[in-house]
């Protein structure tokens, strides 16, 4: 099922109560998508959709045109999350690498819904969360950027859930600059951050980092969030790719409920379709054999599937996901009378 703004919330502080992280993969194609759902149905997790402006500009989804990778990457993601195969499948859509330009027009679509033209009538789907790359952005910039996104929200009369981040790549981010960022938005639009990425010593890219994530320096973030803010904000994780198992379970245990993934992700799934036709270069000819079997993408992908999906789940038992969709469905239904 796909989740509301207000859904969410309540899946990163399940996460955090129960000390699990929600893997959030940056799946940049249909058949990604769909094997990250069924990596979280395979081993009873939650996941985290989420896309960058590449993605959504890219062929296989907006072609160019950010707005429709948009709406065609949600409705993907929506018709997945409602089928029969991932209905209990706690799934969030989350807008990652948004930045230039088109940032305020990508984001405020992403929140106030972008609509879906229907055989009778119209409706609309939105992202679960929102977050506001800030790799290139001033402090200042950062701050008025997700205050005013979350002002429009308000305008408009739909729910927003916000993860706020300093650029992540940089040094790691002090207790202080987190207070400067998340409390002067918390002053201007309160209760609208729900997760928290600080700078902690990882790096974008499987580039290795002259610096060493630190546990203990995320445990104090998780702490000055509390304390600035009166509720319980957990950390999300950038630049896994390549992080030590050790790590991760560190981070977890620290505070961090949402955990990015993306380089590696896309390595795997690289290298699982360049063996599929390394092994089959004398079958991609007309004539040879199965060769209409083997060009076919349900050929390719189906490969890549079974490539990837033990990576994927593996990743997300690490992260201490698995047997954790179930029981928060089990806890949303309760809260919610049904």
């Amino acid at each position: 099922m796909l989740l509301d703004p207000l859904q969410a919330r309540r899946l990163f502080q399940h996460a955090l109560q129960h000390r699990y992280a929600i893997l959030a993969a940056n799946a940049d194609s249909p058949a990604a998508v769909g094997d990250c759902l069924a990596a979280a149905r395979q081993c009873d997790a939650a996941v985290i959709i989420e896309t960058s402006l590449w993605q959504l500009e890219g062929a296989s989804f907006g072609r160019g045109d950010p707005i429709l990778g948009l709406s065609r990457y949600l409705a993907e993601v929506a018709l997945l999350a409602a089928s029969e195969a991932f209905r209990r499948v706690p799934v969030i859509f989350h807008t990652d690498h948004i930045k230039g330009p088109a940032l305020q027009t990508i984001l405020a679509a992403a929140i106030k819904g972008v609509p879906m033209p229907l055989s009778r009538g119209q409706g609309a789907l939105a992202a679960s969360t929102i977050s506001v790359d800030a790799s290139e952005l001033s402090a200042e910039e950062n701050i008025a950027t997700l205050a005013g996104l979350a002002e429009m929200a308000k305008a408009h009369g739909v729910e927003a859930t916000f993860e706020m981040e300093d650029a992540v790549d940089d040094d790691y981010t002090s207790l202080e600059t987190a207070r400067q960022l998340v409390g002067s938005v918390e002053a201007r639009q309160p209760g609208m951050i729900w997760l928290w990425a600080p700078a902690l010593g990882t790096q974008h890219g499987l580039t290795p980092g002259a610096r060493a994530f630190d546990p203990e320096l995320a445990y104090r973030h998780v702490e000055a969030m509390r304390n600035l803010t009166g509720r319980n904000i957990g950390l999300a994780l950038h630049g896994t790719s390549g992080l030590a198992e050790s790590d991760l379970t560190a981070a977890v245990a620290a505070g961090t409920v949402k955990v990015n993934w993306s380089s590696e992700l896309l390595h795997l799934r690289a290298q699982a379709a360049a063996a599929y036709f390394r092994d089959r270069v004398a079958r991609v000819e007309p004539g040879k054999g199965d060769w209409k079997k083997t060009v076919m993408d349900n050929g390719l992908q189906s490969s890549v599937t079974q490539a990837c999906l033990p990576s994927i789940v593996n990743r997300m038992q690490v992260l201490g996901g698995a047997g954790q969709g179930s029981a928060f469905c089990e806890m949303a239904q309760t809260a919610d009378g049904n």
